[in-house]
């Protein structure tokens, strides 16, 4: 409980089961006024703070209390809310169909390409025999075709030099190889010669070493020129067209 001091108004709290029911004297601390506090005095200030206590709940409960309600208002004043009309419901998307669509022409004769090309790569002999310009097609993507079924290996080309009455003499010599699935004619060995320019100086052929060739097999030819053109620096060597005069041909 609070209790006060009669001459300076000090306050102090006290606890109200120590004054008794026979009441007690107390002193302040401040001016060292001794006052009596009796029953009746314990039981105002407990009273008191019980008050203190109840008047922030009152006041709260006050705030809290509902407002009085409103008038009724007629039934025939309360206007009703127009209704709401729904949004249709949105048509559901239907899904495309791919398996309808028109293909252009060029996507066509692409797809159509695609699937010819591992055709034309692996019957490119057969190609290249039916139509002969494609041949150039295939040897600039790295793809040549051999019509003959033949290939020059290990080529080599030397000259030796003039003794006495013998005028130097041009030599082309290397190996032909049979590349083709079965047994192959072998045609004449053309060699020409070469400036720096590319252009052609001389040219002439031999006999092939043998009349075929069997898948595999190797077969070594040679060639030789007298006197070869001074220019010459470049030689080369494929299979003649038509059948040579002589197996080495001189000048």
């Amino acid at each position: 409980m609070l209790i006060v001091c009669p001459a300076c108004a000090s306050e102090y709290r006290i606890d109200a089961e120590k004054v008794g029911a026979a009441g007690r004297s107390v002193r302040c601390a401040a001016c060292r006024e001794t006052w009596f506090i009796g029953p009746d005095d314990v039981a105002a200030g407990v009273l008191a703070e019980m008050n203190a206590e109840a008047d922030p709940f009152n006041a709260a409960l006050d705030s809290q209390a509902p407002e009085p309600a409103a008038p009724a208002t007629p039934a025939a004043a309360i206007e009703e809310p127009a209704p709401r009309r729904r949004p249709p419901p949105k048509a559901a998307r239907k899904p495309k169909r791919t398996g309808a669509r028109r293909l252009s022409p060029a996507f066509a004769a692409g797809l159509a390409a695609a699937a010819l090309l591992p055709l034309a790569l692996l019957g490119r002999a057969t190609v290249v025999r039916a139509m002969p310009q494609t041949a150039a097609l295939y040897a600039g993507i790295g793809l040549a075709v051999n019509l003959r079924g033949i290939d020059f290996v290990d080529i080599a080309a030397f000259q030796t030099p003039a003794e006495g009455a013998e005028p130097a003499r041009l030599v082309v010599e290397g190996d032909l190889v049979g590349v083709a699935r079965e047994r192959v004619t072998v045609p004449p060995v053309e060699i020409e010669v070469r400036d720096e320019h590319g252009q052609s100086l001389y040219r002439w052929s031999v006999p092939g070493p043998r009349a075929a060739l069997e898948p595999g097999e190797r077969a070594r030819f040679k060639a030789s020129l007298s006197a070869p053109p001074a220019q010459g620096r470049r030689i080369e060597v494929r299979f003649a067209e038509t059948r040579p005069a002589a197996a080495t041909e001189e000048r």
